[in-house]
Protein backbone atom coordinates (compact mmCIF):
# COMPACT_ATOMS: atom_id res chain seq x y z
CA UNK A 1 0.00 0.00 0.00
CA UNK A 2 1.50 3.00 -1.18
CA UNK A 3 1.10 6.44 0.69
CA UNK A 4 1.59 9.78 -0.87
CA UNK A 5 3.34 12.31 1.17
CA UNK A 6 2.80 15.97 0.50
CA UNK A 7 5.54 18.12 1.93
CA UNK A 8 8.84 19.93 1.77
CA UNK A 9 12.42 19.13 0.93
CA UNK A 10 14.88 21.89 2.03
CA UNK A 11 18.27 21.84 3.23
CA UNK A 12 18.37 22.54 6.94
CA UNK A 13 21.50 24.39 7.74
CA UNK A 14 22.36 24.10 11.65
CA UNK A 15 24.46 25.51 14.08
CA UNK A 16 25.47 22.37 15.93
CA UNK A 17 26.20 23.91 19.56
CA UNK A 18 23.75 25.75 21.67
CA UNK A 19 23.34 29.68 21.54
CA UNK A 20 21.11 31.96 22.91
CA UNK A 21 19.98 33.32 19.50
CA UNK A 22 20.93 32.95 16.24
CA UNK A 23 23.34 36.20 16.39
CA UNK A 24 25.59 34.10 17.75
CA UNK A 25 26.10 31.37 15.66
CA UNK A 26 29.18 31.08 13.63
CA UNK A 27 29.11 27.84 11.97
CA UNK A 28 26.06 25.79 9.92
CA UNK A 29 26.52 22.24 8.87
CA UNK A 30 23.99 20.97 5.80
CA UNK A 31 21.70 18.42 7.11
CA UNK A 32 18.74 16.71 5.18
CA UNK A 33 15.39 18.51 6.27
CA UNK A 34 11.67 19.42 5.44
CA UNK A 35 9.05 18.14 7.36
CA UNK A 36 7.41 16.00 4.37
CA UNK A 37 10.87 14.60 3.51
CA UNK A 38 12.31 13.52 6.94
CA UNK A 39 8.70 12.05 7.16
CA UNK A 40 8.99 10.19 3.85
CA UNK A 41 12.29 9.19 4.64
CA UNK A 42 11.88 7.95 8.07
CA UNK A 43 9.06 5.77 7.12
CA UNK A 44 10.70 4.20 4.06
CA UNK A 45 13.77 3.12 5.96
CA UNK A 46 10.55 0.98 8.35
CA UNK A 47 9.37 -0.77 5.71
CA UNK A 48 6.82 1.39 3.92
CA UNK A 49 5.91 2.28 0.14
CA UNK A 50 6.20 5.68 0.41
CA UNK A 51 6.33 8.55 -2.30
CA UNK A 52 7.22 12.25 -2.10
CA UNK A 53 4.99 14.73 -4.19
CA UNK A 54 7.21 17.73 -3.77
CA UNK A 55 10.22 19.40 -5.35
CA UNK A 56 13.46 21.72 -5.03
CA UNK A 57 15.77 23.32 -7.19
CA UNK A 58 17.85 21.99 -10.11
CA UNK A 59 20.91 22.92 -8.05
CA UNK A 60 23.69 21.37 -6.07
CA UNK A 61 21.39 21.31 -2.79
CA UNK A 62 18.55 20.02 -4.87
CA UNK A 63 20.72 17.18 -6.63
CA UNK A 64 21.88 16.30 -2.98
CA UNK A 65 18.16 16.31 -1.43
CA UNK A 66 16.84 13.93 -4.40
CA UNK A 67 19.66 11.74 -3.74
CA UNK A 68 18.89 11.51 0.02
CA UNK A 69 15.77 10.50 -0.81
CA UNK A 70 16.44 7.94 -3.57
CA UNK A 71 19.00 6.40 -1.29
CA UNK A 72 16.50 6.51 1.57
CA UNK A 73 13.71 4.34 -1.28
CA UNK A 74 11.33 7.46 -1.15
CA UNK A 75 9.68 7.25 -4.46
CA UNK A 76 10.10 9.75 -7.03
CA UNK A 77 7.28 9.79 -9.09
CA UNK A 78 5.78 12.87 -8.34
CA UNK A 79 8.93 14.82 -7.03
CA UNK A 80 10.88 17.68 -9.28
CA UNK A 81 13.90 19.49 -10.05
CA UNK A 82 13.21 23.19 -11.18
CA UNK A 83 15.38 24.99 -13.52
CA UNK A 84 15.68 28.18 -12.20
CA UNK A 85 14.48 27.68 -8.75
CA UNK A 86 16.69 28.18 -5.72
CA UNK A 87 16.47 25.15 -3.12
CA UNK A 88 14.83 26.16 0.02
CA UNK A 89 16.74 26.58 2.75
CA UNK A 90 16.56 26.62 6.83
CA UNK A 91 19.19 28.21 9.29
CA UNK A 92 18.77 26.32 12.72
CA UNK A 93 19.73 27.12 15.93
CA UNK A 94 19.06 25.53 18.78
CA UNK A 95 19.10 26.58 22.79
CA UNK A 96 20.39 24.71 25.76
CA UNK A 97 16.85 22.95 26.03
CA UNK A 98 17.47 21.37 22.86
CA UNK A 99 14.69 24.16 21.60
CA UNK A 100 15.22 24.86 18.00
CA UNK A 101 14.79 27.99 16.16
CA UNK A 102 14.24 28.41 12.57
CA UNK A 103 14.78 30.94 10.00
CA UNK A 104 13.43 29.70 6.36
CA UNK A 105 14.22 30.86 2.92
CA UNK A 106 11.45 29.07 0.98
CA UNK A 107 10.60 31.59 -2.33
CA UNK A 108 10.89 28.03 -4.76
CA UNK A 109 8.10 26.71 -2.86
CA UNK A 110 5.76 28.63 -4.89
CA UNK A 111 7.27 27.27 -8.14
CA UNK A 112 7.28 23.68 -6.58
CA UNK A 113 3.36 23.67 -6.67
CA UNK A 114 2.94 25.58 -9.68
CA UNK A 115 4.95 22.59 -11.39
CA UNK A 116 2.99 19.95 -9.06
CA UNK A 117 -0.39 21.39 -8.53
CA UNK A 118 -1.97 19.82 -12.39
CA UNK A 119 -0.67 16.32 -11.19
CA UNK A 120 -1.02 16.27 -7.45
CA UNK A 121 -5.04 14.91 -7.68
CA UNK A 122 -3.87 12.33 -10.07
CA UNK A 123 -1.01 11.24 -7.96
CA UNK A 124 -3.79 11.23 -5.15
CA UNK A 125 -5.98 8.83 -7.06
CA UNK A 126 -3.51 6.27 -7.57
CA UNK A 127 -2.18 5.81 -3.74
CA UNK A 128 -3.88 4.01 -0.84
CA UNK A 129 -3.14 6.63 1.81
CA UNK A 130 -2.08 10.69 2.11
CA UNK A 131 -0.06 12.48 4.81
CA UNK A 132 0.03 16.06 4.80
CA UNK A 133 0.86 19.39 6.83
CA UNK A 134 0.58 23.25 6.90
CA UNK A 135 3.94 22.96 5.36
CA UNK A 136 2.29 23.60 2.03
CA UNK A 137 -0.33 25.98 2.64
CA UNK A 138 1.67 29.03 4.01
CA UNK A 139 1.37 30.88 0.68
CA UNK A 140 -2.19 30.65 -1.37
CA UNK A 141 -0.94 28.60 -4.51
CA UNK A 142 0.23 26.17 -2.44
CA UNK A 143 -2.72 26.02 -0.34
CA UNK A 144 -5.17 25.65 -2.95
CA UNK A 145 -2.92 22.85 -4.24
CA UNK A 146 -2.99 20.98 -0.98
CA UNK A 147 -6.83 21.60 -0.38
CA UNK A 148 -7.73 20.23 -3.33
CA UNK A 149 -5.64 16.98 -2.96
CA UNK A 150 -7.05 16.46 0.82
CA UNK A 151 -10.45 16.83 -0.41
CA UNK A 152 -9.86 14.35 -2.98
CA UNK A 153 -8.66 12.05 -0.95
CA UNK A 154 -11.71 12.14 1.32
CA UNK A 155 -14.14 11.35 -1.74
CA UNK A 156 -11.92 8.33 -2.42
CA UNK A 157 -12.23 7.59 1.32
CA UNK A 158 -8.45 7.02 1.61
CA UNK A 159 -7.28 6.79 4.99
CA UNK A 160 -5.70 10.51 5.87
CA UNK A 161 -2.93 11.67 8.47
CA UNK A 162 -2.84 14.75 8.99
CA UNK A 163 0.13 16.61 11.46
CA UNK A 164 -0.12 20.25 11.66
CA UNK A 165 3.64 21.35 11.86
CA UNK A 166 2.14 24.65 12.63
CA UNK A 167 4.61 27.31 12.24
CA UNK A 168 2.67 30.81 12.42
CA UNK A 169 5.49 32.71 12.50
CA UNK A 170 5.43 31.64 8.65
CA UNK A 171 2.16 33.55 8.02
CA UNK A 172 1.52 37.21 7.48
CA UNK A 173 -1.83 36.25 8.87
CA UNK A 174 -0.32 33.69 12.38
CA UNK A 175 -4.01 32.94 13.42
CA UNK A 176 -5.05 32.41 9.91
CA UNK A 177 -2.63 29.20 9.88
CA UNK A 178 -4.57 27.69 13.16
CA UNK A 179 -8.13 28.49 11.01
CA UNK A 180 -6.34 26.42 7.91
CA UNK A 181 -5.42 23.39 10.42
CA UNK A 182 -8.66 23.58 11.85
CA UNK A 183 -10.42 22.66 8.14
CA UNK A 184 -8.19 19.91 8.23
CA UNK A 185 -9.32 17.78 11.26
CA UNK A 186 -12.97 16.89 9.63
CA UNK A 187 -12.76 13.03 8.45
CA UNK A 188 -8.90 12.42 9.62
CA UNK A 189 -8.32 9.04 10.15
CA UNK A 190 -5.29 10.40 12.33
CA UNK A 191 -4.39 13.56 13.26
CA UNK A 192 -1.05 13.91 14.84
CA UNK A 193 -0.11 16.82 16.73
CA UNK A 194 2.03 17.98 19.62
CA UNK A 195 0.90 19.53 22.82
CA UNK A 196 1.60 23.40 21.19
CA UNK A 197 -0.40 22.73 18.20
CA UNK A 198 -2.81 20.81 19.65
CA UNK A 199 -3.82 23.79 22.00
CA UNK A 200 -3.50 26.09 19.19
CA UNK A 201 -6.42 24.04 17.09
CA UNK A 202 -8.73 22.96 20.25
CA UNK A 203 -7.83 26.16 22.93
CA UNK A 204 -7.34 23.22 25.18
CA UNK A 205 -4.34 23.20 27.33
CA UNK A 206 -4.94 19.50 28.88
CA UNK A 207 -3.70 16.80 26.28
CA UNK A 208 -6.14 14.88 27.12
CA UNK A 209 -8.86 17.43 26.59
CA UNK A 210 -7.39 18.33 23.42
CA UNK A 211 -7.22 14.85 21.89
CA UNK A 212 -11.01 14.89 22.73
CA UNK A 213 -11.47 17.59 21.14
CA UNK A 214 -10.23 16.90 17.70
CA UNK A 215 -12.23 14.21 17.97
CA UNK A 216 -15.22 16.41 18.37
CA UNK A 217 -14.35 17.95 15.71
CA UNK A 218 -14.50 14.71 13.19
CA UNK A 219 -10.88 13.31 13.31
CA UNK A 220 -11.16 9.21 14.28
CA UNK A 221 -7.94 8.70 16.40
CA UNK A 222 -5.91 11.56 17.90
CA UNK A 223 -2.09 11.10 19.12
CA UNK A 224 -1.09 13.81 21.09
CA UNK A 225 2.97 14.00 21.31
CA UNK A 226 4.18 15.23 24.78
CA UNK A 227 7.72 15.59 24.31
CA UNK A 228 9.95 14.10 26.89
CA UNK A 229 6.26 12.66 28.72
CA UNK A 230 5.72 10.86 25.41
CA UNK A 231 2.16 10.21 23.64
CA UNK A 232 -1.37 9.57 24.54
CA UNK A 233 -3.74 8.08 22.07
CA UNK A 234 -7.38 8.72 21.89
CA UNK A 235 -10.26 7.35 19.42
CA UNK A 236 -11.55 4.42 17.48
CA UNK A 237 -11.94 3.15 20.93
CA UNK A 238 -8.08 3.46 21.74
CA UNK A 239 -6.94 5.05 24.77
CA UNK A 240 -3.64 4.50 25.55
CA UNK A 241 -0.77 6.70 27.43
CA UNK A 242 2.59 5.93 26.80
CA UNK A 243 5.51 7.55 28.99
CA UNK A 244 8.83 9.16 27.37
CA UNK A 245 12.09 7.43 26.91
CA UNK A 246 15.56 8.90 28.74
CA UNK A 247 17.42 10.35 26.07
CA UNK A 248 20.48 13.93 26.33
CA UNK A 249 19.07 15.29 23.92
CA UNK A 250 20.91 18.11 21.31
CA UNK A 251 18.44 19.04 18.87
CA UNK A 252 14.16 18.33 19.24
CA UNK A 253 14.19 19.25 15.23
CA UNK A 254 13.38 15.80 14.11
CA UNK A 255 11.37 14.34 17.03
CA UNK A 256 8.04 14.96 15.99
CA UNK A 257 8.94 13.89 11.94
CA UNK A 258 10.67 10.79 13.16
CA UNK A 259 7.43 9.97 15.34
CA UNK A 260 5.28 10.36 12.68
CA UNK A 261 7.29 8.36 10.24
CA UNK A 262 7.83 5.19 12.57
CA UNK A 263 4.28 5.64 13.47
CA UNK A 264 3.02 5.81 9.50
CA UNK A 265 5.06 2.49 8.58
CA UNK A 266 3.65 0.99 11.43
CA UNK A 267 -0.18 1.68 10.67
CA UNK A 268 0.47 0.79 6.92
CA UNK A 269 1.93 -1.98 7.33
CA UNK A 270 -1.64 -3.13 9.20
CA UNK A 271 -3.61 -2.23 6.34
CA UNK A 272 -4.76 1.31 8.15
CA UNK A 273 -6.26 -1.08 11.12
CA UNK A 274 -6.39 1.63 13.86
CA UNK A 275 -5.31 -0.69 17.21
CA UNK A 276 -2.10 -0.80 14.78
CA UNK A 277 -1.75 2.95 15.91
CA UNK A 278 -1.81 1.84 19.91
CA UNK A 279 0.79 -1.22 18.80
CA UNK A 280 3.34 1.26 17.31
CA UNK A 281 3.19 3.99 19.69
CA UNK A 282 5.97 2.30 22.22
CA UNK A 283 8.27 2.42 19.07
CA UNK A 284 7.60 5.87 17.62
CA UNK A 285 7.86 7.24 21.18
CA UNK A 286 11.76 5.90 21.12
CA UNK A 287 12.43 6.67 17.51
CA UNK A 288 11.21 10.30 18.90
CA UNK A 289 13.41 10.54 21.46
CA UNK A 290 16.48 8.80 19.84
CA UNK A 291 16.06 11.29 17.02
CA UNK A 292 16.93 14.11 19.51
CA UNK A 293 20.36 13.18 20.06
CA UNK A 294 21.42 14.03 16.93
CA UNK A 295 21.74 17.12 15.10
CA UNK A 296 19.93 16.47 12.19
CA UNK A 297 16.38 15.76 11.67
CA UNK A 298 17.38 12.24 10.28
CA UNK A 299 20.40 10.33 10.49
Amino acid sequence: MRTLILGETLVDLICERPVASPGEADRFTPHFGGAGANVAVTASRAGADVALAGGAGKDTWGCWLRDGLADAGVALDHFALLPGVRTSVAFVTVDAAAEPQFVIYDEGLTAVSEQLGPRLVAAVEASDAFFFSTGTMVGEPERAMTQAAHARALELGLPVVFDPNLRPGRWSNPGRATTVARECVPGAFLVKANRREAELLTGEADPVRAAEALLAAGAQTAVITLGGDGALLRGAGLRRDVPGRPADPVNATGAGDTFAGTLLARVAAAGWYPPAIAAALDEAVAAGALATERWGAVA
